[in-house]
C-alpha cells in the first residue's frame, strides 16, 4: 500500500505539474506556432506563393505555410515549444542597424555628391510567411533593413526628375520650353530628390513589397523625411537655389513687361483703326449717296444736288474767287468756275 500510494502520488504530481504547464495563452497582437521537436506544425505540403517573385526566387524562398494559432488559451505537449510573435505595426528609424552606431545613411547622388537621408520604416510580421521570419532566416529585420538601404542608395544614384527629363527629352517643349530643358538638364540632383520626396518613397514601397515573401516581414510604408547633404555643399546648393530663384522672378517680371506692352501696343492699333474708320465711314457714305443720285437721275441730278449743297457754303464765305475759262481750262468748273473760301 505505501508503495503504491506513492506512485499514486507520484503521478499525481507529475500530472499536475504537466497539466499546469500545458496552457499558454496567446495575446490579441500575437500570433503562435508550435514546434513539435523542432520540426513547426505545417499545413500539409503547402508553401508560400508570391506573384511578385521570379522563378528564381520562387526556388530560393521556398517556405512551408504553417498552423497559426491565434489569441487565446492553447494546449501543448511537454515536447512541444510555442514560438510567439508580435504581428503589431511597429516603427523603426532606417538608420538602425545592429551592427553600428549612425545618425544617417549615406548615399551618392548621380552628380557625386555625398548626401545624408533619414526617415522611418513601418513594418510588422507577415502572417503569410510566418516560417521566414521565425526560423527561415537570422534576423529578419536586419536583413530587411540591409535590402532597403541598398535599394535606396540605388535609386538615388540614379534618380532623375521625371519632368525634367520629359522636357530634355522634349516631351513637354512650350513656350520658353527650350531654356527651361536646358536649364533642368543641368539641375543638381539633389534638388530633385527635395522636390521628388513623395514619388521616392512610392518607389521604394514598391520595391520592398516582395520582402514578405523573403524575409517574412511587410513594409507597410517607407518615409523619407529628410535629405541633408554636408554643410558646404549645402551653403552651395542654397546659393545656387537664390540665384535660380531671382533670375526666375526677374524672367517673370520680364515676361509680365513684355506682355504688358504687347496688350497695350494691341490696344493702341485697334483705337487707331477705329479712329480712322469713324473717319471713312462719312466720306463713304457720301460716296454712295453720290452715286445713288448719279444712278437714279443721271448727271444733271448730280450737278444740281452738289449746287443745293454748296448755297449753305457760299452763304457762310468770306470771299468768292471766280475764275475765267483760260485760266481754268486746265480744270474746268461745273458751276462757271466760281471757288468760295
Amino acid at each position: 500500500m505505501t508503495v503504491l500510494a506513492f506512485l499514486a502520488g507520484l503521478i499525481l504530481y507529475f500530472g499536475i505539474t504537466v497539466l499546469s504547464r500545458a496552457w499558454f495563452v496567446v495575446k490579441p497582437n500575437e500570433r503562435a506556432v508550435l514546434v513539435t521537436m523542432g520540426r513547426a506544425q505545417r499545413l500539409g505540403r503547402q508553401f508560400v506563393d508570391d506573384p511578385g517573385l521570379n522563378d528564381d526566387e520562387r526556388k530560393r524562398y521556398r517556405y512551408p505555410l504553417l498552423q497559426i494559432l491565434g489569441p487565446g488559451w492553447h494546449f501543448k505537449w511537454p515536447w512541444q515549444k510555442p514560438v510567439v510573435q508580435d504581428i503589431a505595426t511597429r516603427s523603426i528609424d532606417i538608420t538602425w542597424d545592429p551592427t553600428k552606431q549612425q545618425r544617417t545613411i549615406e548615399a551618392v547622388t548621380k552628380d557625386n555628391l555625398t548626401t545624408g537621408i533619414d526617415g522611418q520604416l513601418r513594418w510588422r510580421v507577415a502572417q503569410s510567411n510566418f516560417y521566414a521570419y521565425c526560423f527561415g532566416v537570422d534576423s529578419p529585420l536586419e536583413h530587411v533593413m540591409g535590402y532597403f538601404v541598398s535599394v535606396l542608395r540605388e535609386r538615388v544614384a540614379n534618380f532623375v526628375d521625371p519632368k525634367g527629363q520629359s522636357l530634355v527629352d522634349g516631351g513637354e517643349l512650350t513656350a520658353g520650353g527650350a531654356e527651361l530643358a536646358a536649364e533642368l538638364s543641368e539641375g543638381v540632383s539633389i534638388n530633385d530628390l527635395r522636390k521628388n520626396l513623395p514619388l521616392l518613397n512610392d518607389y521604394m514601397e514598391q520595391q520592398c513589397k516582395a520582402t514578405g515573401a523573403r524575409y517574412g516581414i511587410e513594409l507597410d510604408a517607407a518615409l523619407i523625411t529628410q535629405i541633408d547633404p554636408p554643410p558646404a555643399v549645402d551653403r552651395a546648393l542654397s546659393a545656387i537655389n537664390s540665384t535660380r530663384n531671382q533670375v526666375a522672378a526677374d524672367i517673370s517680371t520680364a515676361r509680365a513687361d513684355a506682355e504688358q506692352q504687347i496688350t497695350m501696343s494691341k490696344r493702341a492699333v485697334e483705337i487707331a483703326r477705329n479712329n480712322a474708320q469713324a473717319e471713312v465711314a462719312p466720306l463713304r457714305e457720301l460716296a454712295d449717296t453720290l452715286k445713288g443720285i448719279k444712278g437714279q437721275g443721271g448727271s444733271a441730278a448730280l450737278i444740281a444736288y452738289i449746287r443745293n449743297m454748296r448755297i449753305p457754303l457760299l452763304a457762310r464765305a468770306r470771299r468768292i474767287v471766280q475764275m475765267t475759262a483760260t485760266t481754268s481750262a486746265a480744270a474746268p468748273s461745273t458751276d462757271g468756275g466760281r471757288h468760295a473760301q
